[in-house]
């Protein structure tokens, strides 16, 4: 950063300047933790000498607080891999199931915002198609900040609800499954191959709200790569232009996260695991009737508070699944 031709291109000097606000945080996390630890073990002396029921329940709090607080750190520094620092893109598609399932998928994506508004993160939306009644036929969202995707990685795999459907006048009880996709934004440094030959681009008019301009033109961008049959889509911005320059770099991202998963099957299939990978897997069930729960199927992790996870708190089963992949 001293060198004089730093700032002669200011995307490169950003880009270093965030690494290095990021390792100064670490550093200061650590070293806040540590003075933390020297108070409690002071605290502790004096509470073994002065055998004071008010420093005792001091004590007990620094200890809690302390322990809440590694755990946090320990969890950050997980986050290890190439790309679990990056933004991540998300994107939710209900299975068969009509309404039921659309509003399934409205449940969850209120989920990912607020859990995304209680760690800072700023959320938008690159797509978003309502649903025939009520709900989202398939929404794809960008959650911009550090460790989004190292978090959100997580979610990535089949969500299954089951309730006493409000859409149903026999108030019978349903099973409803959105699949929840998850890839890194990548920057302009990670290189993805992809051929034009490869591509089909369709245009059409955006849906939903936004003036006459939404109405008018055809400014939303679908890309569909034929070798894979990945299709994107984009319709976040006034311009056809810009549409097709988000759903390039959406395109890249997912093609990226196959090969990621590919090379993972790959190996575990060397190590002689039954590893499943993608879409085909129910992760975690909501359960609303005839109890309360939600339960991880890979983590064996269960809460009693649906409504409290529905609501946001889904911190408990990223924790576990990461903590789960500690090799």
């Amino acid at each position: 950063m001293a060198v004089p031709t730093f700032w002669d291109d200011q995307d490169a000097a950003q880009k270093v300047i965030d690494e290095s606000n990021w390792l100064k945080n670490k550093v200061d996390q650590f070293e806040a933790l540590t003075n933390q630890m020297d108070d409690a073990e002071v605290l502790y002396e004096l509470v073994k000498e002065e055998n004071d029921q008010e420093l005792l329940n001091e004590l007990i709090d620094e200890v809690a607080n302390l322990r809440n607080r590694i755990q946090d750190f320990e969890l950050e520094m997980l986050l290890s891999e190439p790309y679990d620092k990056n933004n991540a893109i998300l994107e939710l598609h209900p299975g068969a199931g009509g309404t039921e399932s659309q509003d399934w998928a409205s449940i969850l994506l209120r989920m990912y915002q607020r859990w995304a508004e209680s760690k800072n993160y700023k959320v938008e939306t690159l797509n978003y198609l309502a649903g025939d009644e009520a709900g989202v036929k398939s929404v794809t969202l960008l959650i911009k900040g550090h460790n989004a995707y190292g978090y959100l990685k997580a979610e990535k795999g089949v969500h299954r609800l089951v309730r006493i459907s409000p859409f149903d006048s026999s108030g019978r009880r349903h099973t409803s499954f959105v699949s929840c996709d998850v890839s890194p934004e990548l920057d302009d440094n990670v290189e993805v191959e992809v051929n034009s030959d490869d591509l089909k681009i369709d245009t059409y008019r955006s849906s939903g709200a936004g003036g006459q301009h939404v109405n008018t033109s055809d400014s939303a961008v679908r890309i569909t790569h034929i070798p894979t049959n990945t299709i994107v889509t984009c319709q976040s911005e006034r311009s056809q232009i810009k549409n097709r320059e988000h759903a390039m770099k959406m395109l890249k991202s997912k093609l990226y996260q196959l090969e990621i998963e590919k090379k993972e099957q790959e190996l575990a299939e060397i190590r002689g695991e039954q590893k499943e990978i993608g879409w085909g897997s129910q992760i975690r069930s909501y359960v609303f009737h005839p109890y309360s729960m939600v339960k991880d199927h890979r983590t064996n992790l269960d809460v009693g508070n649906v409504q409290g996870v529905v609501d946001g708190d889904i911190d408990p089963f990223i924790d576990a699944y990461l903590r789960s992949h500690i090799e």
